[in-house]
Formats: structure tokens, C-alpha cells, sequence
């Protein structure tokens, strides 16, 4: 459960606020440099996965020729060669080549057949003076770390209806792994739950299960829980992805899209959470504490396929996935660390180059994703500008960035924290209404960790907003430091009416949203 939402640490009291002007606490101006080693990485990877699109060109129009032909014309053909061996031997050589070829380096389709976010109960619901009278009663005693505390709250983006599990929220506190056990198994199981209600897919059908959760991971291990629960069948594959983060989620979708390449007409079940209890932090180290105010009950259950008779009925398409992976670098490596305070606490502890760190994460993966899923103008504006700097034709050329919003209609960006949003918006151009799935994700239920991608894509689900052929855009950072994209494509546009009857974690309330989440001072450094 690693905090990407904001720079905190000792002495800082501006986690979620607007970042100090430090450029070590801001992300970099994506506008100062860009390395052509992604560029040129997006365009590998564009060519070495979609080499089968070079073929289709040569294979369709011959495929759709030869359904055109008569019967005299199969005769005369069939006479002009019979007389040629060594034209009928190498043309049917040709087409088998090229048709191997095809059938081999063409991807299966992955499908999201649909989706379920877990709403707790009512009983679950916590305020913000809730939040910092129990992190209080754990042991955050300090009137300075409550002070602190307090500020970061107000600063944060969450709002009074967010969701913390019984062991925290009880007075005292009780977390104890058999809390932890309960609070991920009520996670889990109520989103599958919802999920298998909603597809009717049969739990025997499932052949790969993939379950990512960063601070907790018990013995037996969470996805050998599910499988316990849920009877699946003994030759699923099976994989539980640990200390990842909140981008693990992109993670296991990247995972589950290749098993899904290797193991034909199936099913693949993704779980994001992250557990609250026993990482609920019980000291005064301020660099801790950010994790108390933001960190929120949540998990997402994710259902995908690579059946082609799943299409008709599935939501979305994955289109492309991009990971990038910052920890050589020794900063990026040790932004987010779990580890103990001087009273022996554990707690995750943020660092001052958080969001330099994270930044710059960002801005490589937007790099590499680039020439995979931007129109051709803004690509030759882009490397325009880029070339006229490298030859330094003119001092005063700033890079080109391209307008992303060319290539998307939607983002779901990780609800980190406000600081976070606020940076990307700005450094992206986005409009408030572009990000408002995150914000008001971030607001009703603060943040998720791996799972608020889908609780921001739930929210422009209850809205209405997705249609045919729309492409959404999901982009997530967390500790290592990494930064994830998936790129889905809407195969149906999504029926508000029709997120009611399927328990939309946003439709019992859609309408009272958007709010106002009013402006915050910057918050000192001291």
C-alpha cells in the first residue's frame, strides 16, 4: 500500500495539498526534455506487436478475391497452372507462409466482459474527524502529529463517506491478522460475489486467477483463499503479486492479458485491494501518517476473456498495455518504503523526491505510449519539434506535447491524492471534466490503492458517458517506483439503467455528483 498521492515528510504538512515550490516536491514540466529512447520504444513496441497488421493487408483482399470467383474461372486457373508446377509450387508456398505467419504473430483479443467494485456497508462509513480520532486511539499522540494530521485531512480530497474495516474503526483498535483476514475476504468475495452475478459465468469455468495486494500477504496466500471459497477447478493458474503497489493492478491485467494469449477459450478473474488493518499506522513519524489520511476499504474484481463469442456481450477491449519500471534509479527506488519508525511502528514512509520521482515515471510511460495511440499529426508535430531542438535550430522551441485528449475520450487516473491529480491536469491539459472521474473517486471514496481505476471507471459508467467505440485510458504509478497503462476500447456503449440493476457502486448516489471540492492555501513547509 504504497502512497503515490502526495510529497509527505518530516516537517512537511502539504501531503494533498498544491506541492511547495521545491522542484523536488512538484512533478517535472513536461515540456523541459523529453528522451528519444522512448519515443523510440513506443515504436518498437507498436512494430513488434502489431506486425500481423502488415500482413492483413496482403492476406484480406486475396481472401475476399477468391469468394468472388465462378466456377469457369476455378477451370481456367486450374488449367493455366496444371501445365506450370513451378508456378503452383511456389504461389501455394507463398500463401502458406504468409498464412502461418498471420495465424502465429496474430494476439488473441482480450475482453472485459465486466467489472464489480465492493461498496461496504453503512456501518464501514467513516468521517475525517472519525479518521484522526482513531489514528489518535492507535497511538498518533503528539499534539504536533495530530495537528499535522489534521491539516492533511482538510488538504486531502476525501470527503465524510469513505470506508475504513471494523478493526480500525472499533474503539480501541483491534488489528490482528485474524481482522486482516476478515476485512480481505469480505473485500474479495463481495466484489467476485457481484461480479459472477452479473456475467453468470460458472466459478468452474475460470482457468486463471490473478489476486495483487501490496502489504498483505498471509499463509495460506490470498488467491489460494479465493480458490478455497470459491471451489475452483485444481489446473487453474494461479498467481498472488505482493509489495507492488498501487499500480499492481495494470500489473495483473498486463499478466492476465498474456496467459490469456497461451491458454485458449477461458477466463481470466483479476482481484485489486489492499488491506487496511494491519497497515494502519500507530505512531508520529508525519512521513507515515499521510497514509492514514488518504488510504480507504476498497477492491475491484475484474473479469476478462479471450473467447470471441464473449465479444457480444463484453464492455471493453484491451487495446494496449505499457509498463514502465523506475528502480534502477536509486531515488525512484526508495520514494515509498515500508519500514520502522524509531518506536518500532511500521508504517509506509514517503520521501522528498516522491513526486520527482513519480514524474518522472509519468512522463516516460506517456513517452512510450505516445506513437502507439496518438493520431498521425500529433506524432509528426511532436517529432517535428523534437528534431528542431536536437539540431537547435532555435533556442526558444519547447517540445510539443501532444494533446491526449485527441487519442482518448476517457481518464481514469489513479486517485493518489490531490497534489497528484492537480499535477498531471495540469501538465497534461486536461479539463475538469476529464478529471473529475478521479477526483470524485478520490472524494467518495478515497484512495483504493490498485482498485480506484475502476471506481473511476464505474463513476463515467453511472454516468452515461461511454459509447461505442470510445477509448478509455488507465494510468496508474506506485512504489518501485513504476508507472502502468492499459488502453481499453468500449465495444457497446454502457446503459446507466442497466448499472443500476448490475449494483454500480455509484448508481445509488450518481446523482449527487459531481461536487464542489472547494480550493486549498499551500500548506508550509514548517
Amino acid at each position: 500500500m504504497d502512497s503515490t498521492a502526495a510529497p509527505a515528510n518530516n516537517g512537511d504538512g502539504g501531503a494533498a495539498a498544491s506541492p511547495p515550490t521545491t522542484s523536488r516536491r512538484r512533478m517535472p514540466d513536461f515540456q523541459q526534455s523529453v528522451r528519444l529512447k522512448y519515443v523510440k520504444l513506443g515504436y518498437h513496441y507498436l512494430i513488434s506487436n502489431g506486425v500481423y497488421l502488415l500482413l492483413t493487408p496482403l492476406i484480406v483482399p486475396v481472401a475476399v478475391h477468391l469468394t468472388t470467383l465462378s466456377a469457369g474461372d476455378v477451370a481456367d486457373l486450374w488449367a493455366h497452372l496444371r501445365f506450370n508446377l513451378i508456378s503452383v509450387v511456389a504461389c501455394s508456398t507463398l500463401l502458406v507462409f504468409l498464412a502461418t505467419v498471420y495465424f502465429l504473430t496474430r494476439p488473441r483479443p482480450v475482453y472485459l466482459v465486466d467489472f464489480a467494485c465492493y461498496k461496504p456497508p453503512p456501518e464501514r462509513r467513516c468521517s475525517r474527524d472519525t479518521v484522526q480520532r482513531g489514528s489518535g486511539l492507535a497511538g498518533c499522540s503528539t499534539a504536533d502529529s495530530l495537528e499535522f494530521q489534521r491539516k492533511i485531512i482538510e488538504r486531502s480530497g476525501l470527503g465524510d463517506d469513505t470506508y475504513l474495516p471494523a478493526a480500525v474503526l472499533r474503539v480501541p483498535p483491534n488489528p490482528c491478522m485474524a481482522e486482516a483476514r476478515l476485512e480481505a475476504e469480505a473485500v474479495m468475495f463481495g466484489a467476485v460475489d457481484d461480479l459472477l452475478r452479473k456475467t453468470g459465468v460458472s466459478a468452474k469455468d475460470i482457468g486463471v486467477l490473478v489476486v495483487n495486494c501490496s502489504l498483505f500477504n498471509p499463509t495460506p496466500s490470498l488467491s489460494a483463499m479465493v480458490v478455497n471459497h470459491y471451489k475452483l477447478r485444481g489446473n487453474i493458474t494461479s498467481y498472488n503479486l505482493g509489495g507492488m503497489g498501487c499500480s499492481a493492478g495494470l500489473l495483473a491485467i498486463d499478466l492476465a492479458k498474456d496467459l490469456l494469449q497461451v491458454h485458449p477459450n477461458t477466463y481470466a478473474l483479476v482481484i485489486s485491494t489492499e488491506n487496511i488493518t494491519l497497515n494502519w499506522y500507530a505512531g508520529n513519524d508525519r512521513s507515515k501518517l499521510v497514509s492514514n489520511c488518504l488510504f480507504r476499504m476498497g477492491g475491484a474484481a475484474i473479469l476478462l476473456s479471450n473467447r470471441r463469442p464473449e465479444k457480444a456481450r463484453s464492455k471493453y477491449e484491451l487495446v494496449h498495455t505499457v509498463r514502465t519500471h523506475k528502480g534502477g534509479d536509486d531515488k525512484c527506488f526508495a520514494c515509498v518504503t515500508q519500514e520502522e519508525d524509531g518506536d518500532g511502528n511500521v508504517g509506509v514512509s514517503l520521501s522528498r523526491d516522491l513526486m520527482a520521482g513519480g514524474g518522472g515515471a509519468l512522463k516516460t510511460n506517456i513517452t512510450t505510449l505516445g506513437p502507439l495511440v496518438l493520431p498521425l499529426s500529433e506524432q509528426l508535430l511532436f517529432a517535428a519539434t523534437l528534431a528542431a531542438r536536437k539540431l537547435r535550430i532555435s533556442p526558444k522551441i519547447r517540445p510539443y506535447i501532444p494533446d491526449f485528449k485527441l487519442a482518448f475520450e476517457h481518464f481514469c487516473i489513479h486517485a493518489g491524492g490531490r497534489a497528484v491529480l492537480d499535477e498531471i491536469e495540469k501538465n497534461l491539459q486536461l479539463s475538469e471534466w476529464h478529471m473529475e472521474p478521479s477526483r470524485m473517486a478520490l472524494h467518495r471514496f478515497g484512495n483504493t490503492s490498485s482498485s480506484s481505476l475502476w471506481y473511476e471507471l464505474a463513476y463515467s459508467e453511472a454516468k452515461g458517458r461511454i459509447g461505442r467505440g470510445d477509448r478509455v485510458w488507465q494510468i496508474a504509478f506506485g512504489s518501485g517506483f513504476k508507472c502502468n497503462s492499459a488502453v481499453w476500447r468500449a465495444l457497446r456503449p454502457v446503459n446507466p439503467a442497466e448499472e443500476l440493476e448490475k449494483k454500480n457502486p455509484w448508481m445509488d448516489e450518481i446523482h449527487r455528483f459531481p461536487v464542489a471540492v472547494p480550493k486549498v492555501s499551500r500548506v508550509s513547509a514548517d
